[in-house]
C-alpha cells in the first residue's frame, strides 16, 4: 500500500514510518522541514501543515494513496500561555482541515483516514474507566484547572474538524492515543525512566490518579488492524486494557530499572517542577482511565497487556540501544 503520514517526523510518526516501511508498503512524511542529508527507508516531502498545493506538492501524494495518517500538530510539551494555547489548537485544526479538503477534492481519495486523536479527551475520574461506549467526555469537575479544560477543547476541536469532511469513499477512524510508551530518547517512557532511576519516581499527590498507556509494539499492530478492519470506524480507543493508579505504575517502572527507592512529590512540587521545565502538570495529574473495548471487542489481542510486563520489555530495549549506540 501507499501511506501518506502528515506530521510523521515526531515519535510517534517514526514508529509508524519504520513499521510499516519494514513491512514494504511505500510510505511518505510529510513535514515542514524535510531532511535531506539523513538516509530513510521512506520519502519525505514538504509542506506546511495548512495550505493546499495543487497537483505538483504533498496533494498529489494523497491523490491515489491508500491510506492517511494524520498526526500533525504542534508539540504540547510547554507551558499553555495564550500564544502556546492558540499555536496548539490552530496547528490541530488547520492542518485537519486541510488533509479533509485534499481528501474531498481527490479523483482517487484514499480507502482509510486515521486521524490522531487523544485519551485526554476523556473526564478526570478514579469510579470507572472511559471508554468509546459509556465513557464520559469533557469537563465534570468543576475544581479541573482551566490547562486541563485547554487539553479536552483542543481534542474535541480536533476530532470536529476531521468529523466535519464530506467523505464518501473514505473511512474515517479517530484514534484515542494513551501515552505511547517506546524506548527512544526524549519519550514519556525515556522521561519517567530516567525519574525511577533516579530514584525520584515515587508517588505524585495522592497516587491514586489512573496512567493509561499503550506500547509501542501494540500501537503499531492496532494501527494494521485499523487498516484492515472495514467495521472499525468513529472513535477508538488505542490504549492497554489495564490502566493502573500512578503509585502502583511508578512502582513497576522503578521494579524495571531495579530501583528500590521513590521519593515522593507533593501537587505544589510537581507544579513548581512543571513550571520550571516549562511543561504542565497535567501529564502525571490528571486521572487518565481509559479502555480499549471496541478494538478488544474486534478480536484484537494486545501483546503487552500489563504495564509491568511492557516496563520490563521497554527497558531492556532502551538498555539494548544505548549499548549499541556507545
Amino acid at each position: 500500500m501507499k501511506i501518506v503520514i502528515p506530521g510523521g517526523s515526531g515519535q510517534i510518526g517514526t514508529i509508524l514510518a519504520r513499521s510499516l516501511a519494514g513491512k514494504g508498503h511505500e510510505v511518505v512524511v510529510l513535514t515542514r522541514n524535510p531532511n535531506a542529508n539523513i538516509s530513510l527507508p521512506w520519502r519525505q516531502v514538504h509542506w506546511d501543515g495548512c495550505n493546499l498545493d495543487g497537483d505538483e506538492g504533498w496533494q498529489s501524494e494523497i491523490d491515489g494513496c491508500d491510506v492517511v495518517i494524520n498526526l500533525a500538530g504542534r508539540s504540547v510539551d510547554c507551558r499553555y500561555h495564550k500564544e502556546n494555547r492558540h499555536r496548539i489548537k490552530q496547528s490541530r485544526i488547520l492542518s485537519t482541515n486541510a488533509i479533509a479538503e485534499s481528501i474531498e477534492l481527490a479523483k482517487f481519495p484514499p480507502k482509510v483516514w486515521l486521524q490522531a486523536s487523544t485519551a485526554t479527551i476523556y473526564s478526570h475520574r478514579y469510579d470507572a474507566a472511559n471508554d468509546e461506549v459509556t465513557g464520559i467526555l469533557g469537563v465534570d469537575d468543576e475544581k479541573m484547572p482551566d490547562t486541563w479544560e485547554f487539553s479536552i477543547d483542543v481534542a474535541t476541536s480536533w476530532e470536529a474538524a476531521a468529523n466535519a469532511a464530506y467523505l464518501p469513499n473514505t473511512r474515517l477512524v479517530l484514534m484515542r492515543m494513551a501515552m505511547v510508551m517506546s524506548p527512544d530518547a526524549g519519550g514519556v517512557f525515556d522521561t519517567l525512566s530516567r525519574l525511577a532511576r533516579w530514584g525520584l519516581g515515587g508517588t505524585v499527590g495522592d497516587g491514586k490518579q489512573f496512567v493509561s498507556w499503550i506500547h509501542e509494539e501494540d500501537l503499531m499492530t492496532a494501527v494494521d488492524w485499523l487498516i484492515e478492519r472495514d467495521d472499525l470506524t468513529g472513535p477508538i480507543n488505542l490504549a492497554a486494557p489495564n490502566p493502573i493508579p500512578y503509585s502502583r505504575f511508578m512502582q513497576k517502572l522503578r521494579s524495571a530499572w531495579g530501583t528500590l527507592i521513590g521519593i515522593p512529590a507533593t501537587r505544589w512540587m510537581v507544579e513548581l517542577a512543571a513550571f520550571c521545565l516549562r511543561t504542565e502538570s497535567e501529564l502525571v495529574l490528571k486521572s487518565r482511565r481509559v479502555v480499549p473495548t471496541l478494538l478488544s471487542d474486534s478480536g484484537f489481542q494486545f501483546r503487552f497487556p500489563e504495564w509491568g510486563t511492557a516496563a520490563t520489555n521497554l527497558a531492556g530495549k532502551w538498555r539494548t540501544q544505548r549499548q549499541q549506540v556507545a
